[in-house]
């Protein structure tokens, strides 16, 4: 059954704690994102080690095989939102329906160990990414197309919520 598709804008995490996961963002200093990360990475390889990881609690929820998938491919779009905004002025960030991606590539139906080694690779990328920026170039500035705009740093504490929140949900 395909789950409904999540339309709400998270950006309001920057300025309070999320009331499902408790994480809160605003607190982070943009620091703290690389270790985070790499913390992040190292707790989905158990995660993605479960007997039923491909089995979904509900017809609403995505299995943890799903949210891991989900994750390996924010770390990725978030490497490219990076990199387009260290390289280029103000940029408009391609969009992504992740949610269609899910179905697309098939999340449910990946190898597990495949994903945890993709996950740990792409975890490993935007961490030493976000660790090389310079902090004379933090406030360099890109956009989604819905108009929410983001210093690296914004991006960085947006960014880290995603998969701190979905570790979360399959820790729940």
């Amino acid at each position: 059954m395909p789950i409904t598709p999540d339309t709400k804008d998270w950006t309001w995490v920057l300025e309070r704690p999320c009331t499902e996961c408790g994480f809160s963002a605003a607190e982070l200093t943009y620091d703290d994102v690389p270790a985070l990360v790499r913390q992040n990475a190292a707790a989905w390889a158990p995660v993605l080690q479960r007997p039923d990881v491909a089995v979904r609690p509900d017809d609403a929820t995505w299995s943890a095989l799903e949210y891991a998938a989900h994750v390996r491919d924010v770390f990725r779009i978030f490497a490219l939102r990076l990199g387009l905004m260290l390289t280029e002025d103000d940029p408009l960030f391609a969009n992504w329906d992740q949610d269609a991606t899910a179905v697309a590539e098939r999340y449910n139906e990946q190898d597990p160990e495949i994903v945890a080694a993709e996950l740990a690779a792409s975890a490993a990328a935007i961490a030493d990414a976000f660790a090389a920026v310079p902090a004379a170039d933090r406030q360099r500035t890109g956009r989604r197309s819905d108009g929410a705009r983001f210093t690296v740093t914004t991006l960085a504490q947006y960014f880290i919520h995603d998969p701190t929140h979905h570790l979360h949900d399959v820790s729940a």
